[in-house]
């Protein structure tokens, strides 16, 4: 099999099977508008051979912002700036997705409302300090209410679709983890009555745009936490035969709730060895058995090769990958011309600085190339 080979899921046609992974950009305005950077940002990145982009997460309520600098779509104001970036995309030929998030107390924004503060239940978030509010039934509805609105938007600016964050602690994923959910209702207890909130949106969405419209989630096979505090694999396999029964077209297998305040980030570091590369291969080869539609590997995938033997040999057939992107935009034409090619990215994590995203590899060898002409 082909990585590079033009594919679909459902009726939506991707130019290969390597997917852009969502990335907290940093760089929309305080109101979450886009901005000029980060229109440069994707305009080069589309040129340079992707075959499916999920953007960075949008915030689908202004009193609810997990990170600054993140994009909004929480209101009919933003259609418009956000078909410019759709328009952008589909004149390179190239599919786009739009990630839509939700914090509640997974957020490190200086400005979060109070009376967001949600959670399935009340427990006191490691990392942010703060202790969630738990949500009524009407606080549930609502929230799926604002996800089913921004997904609406997100339609009618020209996205391709949306993909759920379900994944690292922020809202939605929190109802799957025990920790964070003590609920004795219809959203708590058992696996099933856990997962019900991403059955009830799932299908809110598709209920409003038609089932056709592609709608992806983000979701962890792990949570990292102690025993009995958080999902394991065996639960994630469950979840996803649940996700799959309400019509998700795609599942993206990430890790790691980040309101443990262990310090484990989803994105690891140091992958300088083959077999530090594609770190949540295992898990999501279990989970890709145990269901039919298409489920994406990330997390560390860094050759090419080892990606094609992956897709050849196992059900795992979509590949998504954010960071060496950042160092090379380009890299998906590379590796067509060069299937050997060594991606710039060492996993040094040093993506992340004030005020905006970008590699500081990269940044240092465009600044030898100047000094140099």
């Amino acid at each position: 099999m082909s990585l590079l080979e033009k594919t679909k899921v459902g009726n939506l046609e991707l130019n290969n099977r390597i997917i852009r992974s969502a990335l907290w950009m940093c760089m929309a305005d305080k109101e979450g508008r886009l901005t000029p950077q980060l229109y440069k940002v994707y305009e080069e990145l589309l040129q340079g051979g992707i075959g499916l982009i999920l953007t960075g997460y949008a915030m689908v309520d202004q009193y609810d912002r997990p990170n600054p600098g993140m994009m909004g779509i929480y209101d009919d104001s933003f259609i418009e700036e956000h078909r410019k970036l759709v328009d952008i995309a589909h004149a390179n030929h190239t599919p786009i997705v739009l990630q839509i998030a939700m914090g509640g107390v997974q957020s490190f924004h200086p400005d979060l409302d109070s009376h967001r503060q949600w959670g399935p239940s009340s427990f006191t978030n490691k990392v942010t300090g703060k202790t969630a509010r738990e949500m009524s039934k009407e606080d549930i509805s609502k929230m799926i209410g604002l996800f089913t609105e921004a997904a609406k938007r997100a339609k009618k600016s020209g996205y391709d679709g949306v993909e759920l964050h379900g994944a690292h602690g922020y809202l939605l994923s929190q109802f799957l983890t025990p920790a964070c959910n003590q609920r004795t209702d219809e959203y708590g207890g058992s696996l099933e009555n856990r997962a019900r909130v991403f059955i009830e949106l799932i299908q809110s969405i598709k209920s409003e745009l038609g089932a056709e419209f592609p709608v992806f989630v983000k979701m962890n096979h792990d949570d990292y936490m102690d025993k009995g505090e958080g999902l394991v694999v065996e639960d994630a396999i469950q979840v996803a035969k649940l996700l799959e029964g309400s019509g998700v077209d795609m599942i993206e297998i990430s890790g790691v709730n980040e309101t443990s305040g262990k310090g484990i980030g989803p994105a690891r570091t140091k992958i300088n060895k083959p077999e530090l590369q594609s770190y949540y291969l295992e898990p999501t080869k279990q989970i890709a058995d145990a269901v039919d539609i298409p489920v994406i590997l990330m997390g560390g995938n860094r050759d090419f090769k080892r990606l094609e033997d992956i897709a050849t040999n196992t059900k795992i057939k979509f590949f998504s990958i954010a960071r060496p992107l950042l160092a090379e935009p380009d890299l998906i034409n590379k590796w067509k011309k060069n299937p050997e090619y060594k991606p710039l990215c060492v996993s040094c994590n040093g993506c992340y600085r004030e005020g905006e995203v970008g590699c500081v590899l990269r940044e240092r060898a465009c600044n030898r190339s100047i000094d140099n002409k």
